[in-house]
């Protein structure tokens, strides 16, 4: 799916909950904007009319990855940094109105290995991002939390006032990331939404995520689906309407201040979720395994995940609008088209 094809989509699907004209004009910045979310909220910023500065991880090579079709485009400035180094983070903020903070080092399974990595990057990182908005008087920030923070669900469905459960290093650093930014709202009175999505999915995500993952194995001729264990409950949220999300907060006074979960209200166990990518991508001879490399470690696993979302539907009059039939579809024919970005060596016919 073309950058061109994927907005149409995108604001086809968001009119009801951003609004056509409310972005026209305004200067915006998307840190880790070349990401899986961070690129399609580049795509629905642009569809609405928005001046953005994409600020992308530095690269001593030519490539803009999904931002690629971007390069000349007139309302999209490409600024390379990395959110560690605080002059240039202030540089990006700077003359901008609205602030969308998604840069961060994702990945659990990598945490275990450098979770001084993600202390640097997720919380110093967003410390600069925070400093920098309160420097230049930004009209709103929205900071990307993590559904991860929850950890296995005490109770079902989770609201915001959950508590928070560092079950990874990684989910550790996205909780000290989420409470430095809500400190410079009751210290600074800083204008800072922090915005919690639940598992988002669809084109562009990596084979870390266990959709791209499945995909990747159905669509190379893959015999048997190897993945870590089935029992956990996730709740998937289309990536068009995690975008859309971003945008009616960014304009929800009431959130200011705020913590905001972004979610369908919707679980599906991870051994359900492989038979509808079976499904999904015409397959029928496929034996479903589990591989011990793919587990968590015990204390690790989160076994329950399940947004309330009620505060998004009543504080901005956000809603996911695409199924998941209907987002498991799209995101299988996106990889299909796709496999070349997908090692096919993982993957055992």
């Amino acid at each position: 799916m073309s950058i061109t094809n994927l907005s149409e989509k995108i604001s086809d699907t968001t009119t009801t909950t951003t609004g056509s004209g409310r972005w026209a004009g305004r200067t915006v910045l998307v840190t880790g904007a070349e990401g899986f979310i961070g690129s399609t909220l580049v795509d629905l910023l642009v569809a609405r009319g928005a001046r953005v500065r994409a600020f992308v991880h530095y690269k001593p090579y030519a490539d803009r990855g999904h931002l690629a079709g971007y390069l000349d485009h007139d309302r999209v400035e490409m600024l390379a940094g990395d959110v560690r180094d605080a002059g240039r983070v202030s540089d990006a903020v700077a003359g901008c109105d609205t602030v969308f903070h998604l840069a961060a080092l994702i990945g659990i399974p990598y945490s275990y290995d450098s979770p001084g990595a993600y202390v640097q990057t997720n919380v110093v990182g967003t410390e600069h991002v925070l400093e920098a908005c309160r420097r230049h008087g930004v009209r709103r920030l929205l900071h990307t939390s993590t559904s991860e923070v929850y950890g296995t669900a005490l109770t079902a469905p989770i609201r915001e006032d959950h508590p928070l459960q560092p079950q990874s290093p990684y989910s550790a650093s996205k909780i000290a990331a989420d409470m430095t930014a809500l400190s410079f709202h009751h210290a600074f009175e800083l204008p800072v939404t922090v915005v919690r999505p639940f598992n988002t999915y669809g084109p562009r995500q990596s084979a870390r995520a266990v959709i791209p993952s499945i995909l990747a194995q159905l669509h190379a001729g893959a015999k048997e689906l190897r993945m870590g264990s089935l029992t956990p409950t996730r709740d998937f949220t289309y990536v068009a309407d995690t975008a859309a999300g971003f945008l009616a907060l960014a304009d929800c006074d009431r959130a200011v201040g705020e913590v905001v979960n972004l979610g369908t209200g919707q679980e599906i166990s991870i051994g359900d979720l492989a038979r509808s990518l079976i499904e999904a991508s015409g397959r029928t001879d496929v034996e479903i395994t589990v591989d011990p490399a793919r587990l968590r470690p015990a204390g690790s696993e989160v076994h329950r995940l399940l947004s309330d979302n009620s505060r998004a539907q009543d504080w901005s009059g956000w809603r996911p609008e695409v199924t998941l039939a209907e987002g498991l579809s799209q995101t299988s024919a996106w990889v299909a088209d796709h496999l070349h970005l997908f090692d096919p060596r993982r993957y055992a016919v």
